[in-house]
């Protein structure tokens, strides 16, 4: 026995499980209303209305990107303008020795390569990878989260949340079955 009284563990939070995208939609708009914030649903395939009855803002990929691309064409455009004008210049013909038309391919094939390496390391750091082991495996109904369960995850952390209070609302909202998910 601990100290601090601390002898079960934690919780992560509590998880309703439900048969219909209906169902977990009208339980997440629900839950939202009644002043419920840190929640995430499982489903086995996108399903828009759940995205938005959750309220995601915006992904933040866009701008990473596009500052990616950027930062690449500059320096695909830049490096070439240092080797052909700067660092070692071929008079050839009379032609001038910043020819950006020749310089297009180059850049071009730098911002695709920079926005995608950007768009790669940027995904991870957003979704806090890598992740080698999220509370809900411990769910032994979560594995129907890829087949054909839609679950919903009222989290420990959201300030209205209390064990058997938050388990009590969450079966009025009519899942099939309601769990509480260890750390």
């Amino acid at each position: 026995m601990s100290d601090h009284g601390h002898d079960e563990p934690q919780t992560y939070g509590m998880l309703a499980e439900f048969d219909d995208t209906d169902k977990l939609v009208s339980a997440i708009q629900k839950a939202r209303a009644d002043g419920y914030t840190k929640m995430d649903a499982y489903t086995p395939y996108p399903v828009s209305p759940v995205i938005d009855a959750l309220g995601f803002p915006k992904s933040e990929m866009g701008p990473i990107m596009f500052i990616g691309g950027l930062i690449g064409a500059a320096c695909g455009f830049l490096m070439q303008y240092w080797t052909q004008a700067v660092d070692y210049p071929l008079n050839i013909a009379g032609r001038p020795l910043i020819s950006w038309p020749a310089f297009i391919p180059v850049t071009f094939e730098m911002t695709i390569l920079t926005a995608s390496l950007s768009g790669l390391f940027g995904m991870i750091a957003l979704c806090g990878l890598p992740l080698y082991h999220h509370p809900l495996f411990n769910s032994k109904t979560f594995e129907r989260a890829s087949v054909d369960r839609f679950f919903l995850c009222i989290e420990a952390d959201d300030p209205k949340f209390d064990k058997t209070g938050t388990m009590a609302y969450m079966s009025s909202l009519g899942p099939i079955s309601i769990e509480e998910v260890p750390v």
